[in-house]
């Protein structure tokens, strides 16, 4: 997942680089690798929290509705809005580090120029 302007950006730097690129151009994509091993890691990360934290409200939903099942008729269909919840809930956990890298990197990226 990219802005488009990045990507555009990094190819016409990585095809002007050509075969021997300058230390400035392998700063860059050492840079461009490492930064998506660390948004991966991190997106893992806050899906894996969320998906656990979720685990824990169904577990004690159905718990609730176990052991006081005339209380469960008041919330009928919360368990599908809790399902719906959850499935937002960790996308939005999995892409925020991955929207604010790629936020940062169009604005560093606009700022610096192709050189060769």
């Amino acid at each position: 997942m990219g802005n488009p302007g990045v990507v555009a950006h990094r190819v016409v730097r990585m095809a002007l680089a050509g075969p021997s690129p300058s230390a400035r151009d392998r700063r860059e994509f050492h840079l461009m690798g490492a930064e998506k091993l660390a948004a991966f890691q991190e997106s893992w990360l806050n899906m894996s929290f969320a998906t656990l934290r979720t685990n824990q409200q169904l577990a004690l939903s159905a718990l609730h509705s176990f052991w006081f099942p005339w209380l469960a008729e008041r919330n009928r269909g919360s368990s599908a809005s809790l399902w719906q919840q959850a499935a937002h809930g960790l996308l939005c956990q999995g892409l925020a580090p991955l929207h604010r890298r790629a936020v940062a990197n169009a604005k560093r990226l606009s700022r610096t120029t192709v050189r060769r």
